[in-house]
């Protein structure tokens, strides 16, 4: 989300750019407002637009419910506060896009309450609406506002004015833009283009206006009426200091030669330039070298331990042949992702005499909370004739174990049993009350169902006895299962489960 908020505001402000530099000072009027308006938009849809030709390939992450059963955890089940899973980020967005959805609202109410508390004149092609001890000047799709206390002998242009907003629906262009504000309130280009339209919007109806009458009267007229402002950014007012000196300048400028519509084709090569931009791979686009962290040791895409050395890279171990996350390119690592990897291959290769060779292992590399991890993937084989001692990988068995309450072999099922088990009968505050460090502490549960469904050869380990004692406890309250089975036998099935407990100390 946030690569696509960036590239949405470079795009935006490239185009900005391009109309400030090329386009901003010829009369194409109309021409520039279409210019702002469709720009704007183009800037939200290009970054959704991938070409295959030019994204490059990567192959689909590959998940499964039960990932890692034999030497991994299915699933990591957090215990930690309520404030501790909020996005604080999330939380100011939309806090944010609230109070300007409320500031939009606001000003549609004092729109609303002008036009039912003033006196209203039904026109054939609009609706006057007459200001008590006002000399406001606006229009509001076909409501034209106006003041009684304006001299009547100016009444007239202003209202001449003010129908080419109306005729020309300017009005809508700014609530595209007051609309934008409420979603992307944190974006200045949204308020940059906004102004930069209302400013379109005058230029189109002074040049309409002037056709009519003698332009330089009309300057006159137009430098000699000094009326009140309404502060609302969604109606189109006549009068308005900042914008006077530019409208009275355009007015007097030369027409613009046809042949400077040509400055519109380079939108061909911006566009084209954005485009290929965008559908490069994220992995590509604005990546900062990696920094050193406390490498994690995988078990399996959940299960981890966290060692003493800081690396760039972390390490996982798989004996099948099952992706951890989106697998990622040598070209994709950054300067010291890839010195390190080389690094780990060569020393790992030497120790194990040329095992890489033979076949024995291969290396891959995927993309796991925010991280590259290298794993060495171990060829091994499994029996498909278990004994009575043999116990049979989760992730391979034929018909898993069944929770009560679940379809026969529903591993998901089974996932989310054991899930909603554990936290309902977890103790959390036992974890609180032990005088424990602030931070995530882990136990592991290994345990296997076996032939006849029960819970056997239950191991624990736990940061500290009280909490392994619990953990033997609750895993006693487990009901009995329907045990698996492999090639049409009935066979014991074993898998690790850990718990992550966030002390807050």
């Amino acid at each position: 989300m946030i690569n696509y908020i960036i590239q949405v505001l470079l795009f935006q402000i490239s185009f900005v750019l391009v109309y400030d530099l090329l386009l901003s000072k010829e009369t194409f009027f109309s021409k520039n407002r279409w210019y702002l308006l469709s720009t704007a938009i183009i800037s939200f849809v290009l970054p959704l637009i991938k070409l295959p030709s030019v994204k490059k390939a990567v192959p689909l992450e590959y998940t499964i419910m039960l990932p890692e059963v034999v030497l991994s955890p299915q699933n990591v089940i957090e215990k930690s506060s309520w404030y501790q899973s909020i996005n604080y980020l999330d939380v100011l967005f939309v806090v944010g896009s609230f109070v300007f959805l409320l500031v939009f609202l606001t000003k549609v109410f004092r729109i609303t309450r002008l036009i039912k508390g003033s006196e209203v004149v039904i026109k054939k092609d609009y609706r006057l609406v007459l200001l008590n001890g006002s000399t406001n000047a606006f229009s509001f799709f076909n409501y034209i506002f106006i003041g009684k206390d304006i001299p009547e002998d100016r009444k007239e242009k202003v209202i001449k004015h003010e129908l080419v907003h109306c005729s020309q629906g300017h009005t809508v262009d700014l609530l595209f833009f007051e609309l934008l504000r409420v979603v992307m309130w944190f974006n200045p280009m949204i308020y940059v283009y906004q102004n930069r339209v209302s400013l379109v919007h005058e230029y189109i109806s002074d040049a309409e206006v002037s056709k009519e009458t003698e332009k330089f009267k009309y300057i006159d007229n137009l430098l000699s009426d000094v009326f009140q402002v309404e502060n609302i950014s969604f109606i189109n007012q006549f009068y308005k200091h900042s914008l006077i000196k530019k409208r009275i300048v355009m007015m007097t400028k030369k027409q613009s030669k046809k042949i400077k519509q040509l400055k519109y084709l380079l939108l061909v090569p911006i566009l084209g330039s954005m485009l290929f931009y965008s559908s490069c791979s994220e992995n590509q686009l604005g990546r900062t070298n990696s920094t050193k962290q406390i490498q994690k040791l995988y078990f399996g895409k959940v299960e981890y331990e966290e060692t003493k050395n800081e690396t760039y890279l972390d390490l996982a171990m798989s004996f099948n042949n099952e992706p951890l996350g989106k697998e990622v390119t040598l070209k994709e690592l950054d300067a010291n992702e890839e010195a390190e990897f080389l690094k780990f291959k060569t020393n790992f290769s030497k120790n194990k005499k040329g095992a890489e060779e033979k076949g024995n292992f291969y290396f891959k590399i995927y993309e796991l909370n925010e991280r590259k991890v290298v794993t060495i993937h171990m060829k091994g084989n499994y029996s498909r004739n278990p004994t009575d001692t043999d116990d049979v990988p989760f992730s391979r068995i034929d018909k898993a174990p069944t929770f009560p309450g679940c379809d026969e072999g529903d591993k998901a099922c089974f996932n989310e049993s054991m899930k909603n088990f554990v936290e309902k009968e977890f103790d959390m505050s036992l974890g609180n009350s032990l005088g424990l460090s602030a931070g995530k502490k882990r136990i592991y549960a290994v345990f296997k169902v076996d032939k006849t469904g029960e819970i056997v050869d239950l191991q624990v380990r736990a940061p500290h006895p009280d909490l392994k004692l619990h953990v033997l406890k609750m895993f006693e309250k487990l009901p009995k299962m329907v045990p698996g089975e492999e090639a049409g036998e009935v066979v014991r099935v074993g898998y690790t489960l850990p718990i992550t407990l966030n002390i807050t100390g």
